[in-house]
């Protein structure tokens, strides 16, 4: 390779890392994320425009509920119980508060509810999903609280299973008593009612409502047998009261008070066990009954002033509502119809859920070493303890050593393979003078009357058989005299031949010395490598036992991470160690190749010694040598 050429392969290696790095270094479709221990994301939208839920009244603040299944999210990646759940708005820093209602990796469902700040009618609202820091320590951090405004003074999920429903708000208004639960209800579980038992949900400060106030009422209902004037929610205090419920099927709601007692107009009647949203919003002076998020009716009253218990289901005096309710939820204050209609079209799934929310494909941090902190890999990487890094440390530094002895090793034997094969075409021609070849040191090479050209010569100077053929030639010169044709005569004897051979098999056995150096380093990784991976391995299994008896959890996911992590490190010694062996094969292979010309060169050249230096070639009248180059004759 030329100057010019060993320039421009450089200048290309640099241009190459320069791409490596701006391509490592720049994001991909994502300008920003959160936090780097969250390998996956998706983008989710709430569309109000016209061509989303084509909501035209004012929203505000509220919870979305995000519903996830095998065709949106994937489970495998994520925790098992989905602590590693996050939610951030659209700038990439703030994080959004939620709470998990249920979240089944077995069944692959879950119920998200997310709070999306200051919602507005026409527009489109972003943030992002981020999980799958399955590994990592990431702890659950849904806050139920404060995925409500301070106006929700009560949520029911109708979650619970042989407990009362529990006020996820902020305002402990649990329920008295339990009531009988649904499995399978619009959203996850529900309360299932039989016209006959009530669960009572007693007074407390942030339930009482003012006279002419302002509150806001709302729960998924599924009618069973449509009957007359089911109670669904009543309060009463005296001479007032406040009921909600269906009448043959034609929701309603009714007011008494000191005007006495009005009930909504009946209108188009629900179909039963069919889910339907109804809610109620109260603003002096009127009250509008909602139904699947429209107006339904309108009743021409103040809200009565109540600081009483009230019941889902009728009082034992009441005919109760049959049928079953879910998500429940009361707001100190008159929600806006954009509100309203949002719930409704949120929580129902389907179509119209879709419309509002959209859920976009996972992203990952778009780069080339982003594999390194995405999915399997990455679950690895932060699972390995530091016992682990220190045996891969190792490892790797075998790895280092072993490869650059094998590049080096395979290099020189190359050079030195291509410089035995120029020596011997020049070797060859050598007919009876065997020092022709030699000149003052081992670096230096005849011309032979202009047949080795300084390219050839300069390669036979790199040329092991060379050496060993220089070792020859200056014992032969030294025997003969200091000039090649002085004395009388050109003869050696055979204890002086056997002296020339010792020399020369001293200088084999120096260069195949020089041949097998530094190849113990290949044998060490190839029988060391393995083993020392096992140690790291069963350390690291040690550890992740212990670790597990210590926190007295077992489940996949406190396992399966730290001995998946384990097994790294036999995978690294077994990385070492496979490319030794076949390098180390391959190299000894051609090292004995080598040997063996040396070994062949020896016993050539003791022949041809012999032969040439018995003294019957030479003319004792003349003293001139009949042994020239046949190049020269």
């Amino acid at each position: 390779m030329t100057q010019n050429d060993r320039r421009g392969a450089l200048h290309f290696l640099k241009c190459l890392l320069f791409a490596i790095l701006a391509a490592v270094a720049s994001p991909g479709a994502a300008q920003a994320w959160w936090k780097s221990e969250w390998p996956l994301r998706k983008k989710l939208t709430v569309d109000t425009t016209p061509a989303g839920a084509g909501i035209t009244a004012p929203i505000g603040t509220t919870a979305v509920l995000l519903r996830l299944y095998d065709g949106n999210f994937q489970f495998t990646q994520a925790k098992e119980d989905g602590s590693d759940l996050r939610f951030v708005a659209a700038d990439d820093k703030t994080p959004l508060a939620y709470h998990i209602e249920k979240y089944d990796s077995l069944l692959n469902e879950a119920f998200v509810w997310v709070k999306i700040p200051d919602i507005s009618d026409g527009t489109k609202v972003s943030f992002w999903l981020y999980y799958g820091n399955a590994g990592g320590g990431a702890a659950r951090a849904d806050d139920p609280k404060g995925s409500y405004d301070a106006d929700m003074v009560l949520v029911y999920h109708f979650s619970e299973r042989g407990s009362p429903p529990a006020d996820s708000t902020g305002n402990g208004n649990n329920a008295q008593n339990a009531g009988t639960p649904s499995e399978g209800s619009m959203i996850g579980g529900g309360l299932r009612l039989d016209g006959h038992g009530a669960v009572t949900i007693p007074a407390s400060p942030s339930l009482v409502w003012a006279e002419g106030g302002a509150m806001t009422w709302s729960a998924w209902i599924k009618a069973g047998a449509l009957k007359p004037n089911q109670v669904i929610y009543s309060r009463k205090e005296g001479g007032k009261s406040f009921v909600i419920g269906v009448d043959n099927g034609a929701p309603f709601v009714e007011v008494t008070d000191a005007n006495g007692s009005r009930r909504s107009k009946a209108e188009a009647p629900i179909a039963a066990n069919k889910w339907r949203h109804l809610a109620v919003a109260a603003a002096s002076p009127s009250i509008t009954l909602y139904l699947d998020g429209e107006p339904y009716a309108t009743l021409n009253a103040a809200l009565p002033g109540l600081d009483a218990e009230a019941t889902l289901g009728g009082r034992a005096e009441e005919n109760g509502f049959s049928g079953e309710m879910d998500e429940l939820e009361i707001s100190r204050t008159a929600r806006p119809a954009g509100f309203i209609k949002l719930a409704a079209m949120n929580q129902e799934g389907g179509d119209q859920a879709a419309k509002l929310l959209g859920i976009g494909e996972d992203e990952q941090p778009s780069n080339w070493l982003s594999w390194l902190s995405n999915g399997y890999v990455g679950i690895i990487i932060k699972s390995l303890t530091l016992d682990g890094w220190i045996v891969i440390g190792i490892l790797m530094v075998m790895g280092v050593v072993s490869w650059c002895v094998m590049i080096a090793k395979a290099s020189y034997l190359g050079v030195m393979g291509r410089a035995n094969s120029a020596f011997m075409d020049q070797w060859r021609h050598v007919v009876a003078d065997l020092t022709v070849l030699d000149k003052a040191g081992p670096d230096k090479v005849k011309s032979l009357g202009g047949r080795v050209d300084p390219a050839t010569e300069k390669a036979i100077r790199k040329a092991s058989i060379y050496r060993i053929y220089h070792i020859g030639a200056q014992e032969i010169q030294n025997r003969l005299g200091a000039e090649p044709w002085g004395g009388n005569a050109r003869i050696l004897s055979a204890r002086a031949i056997q002296a020339v051979r010792a020399s020369l098999d001293g200088g084999l056995v120096r260069e195949t010395q020089k041949l097998n150096s530094k190849m113990v380093f290949l044998t060490l990784s190839i029988s060391g490598g393995p083993f020392l991976g096992l140690l790291g391995t069963v350390v690291g299994v040690m550890i992740t036992f212990a670790a597990i008896a210590a926190a007295g959890d077992v489940n996949v996911n406190a396992i399966a991470p730290g001995i998946a992590a384990a097994l790294v490190a036999t995978v690294a010694g077994l990385g070492v160690a496979i490319p030794a062996l076949f390098g180390y094969n391959y190299l000894t292979s051609r090292i004995k190749d080598a040997t063996s010309d040396m070994h062949v060169f020896v016993d050539e050249f003791v022949t041809r010694m012999a032969e040439f230096y018995d003294g019957s070639v030479f003319d004792s009248q003349t003293n001139e040598s009949a042994d020239i180059h046949a190049s020269s004759i």
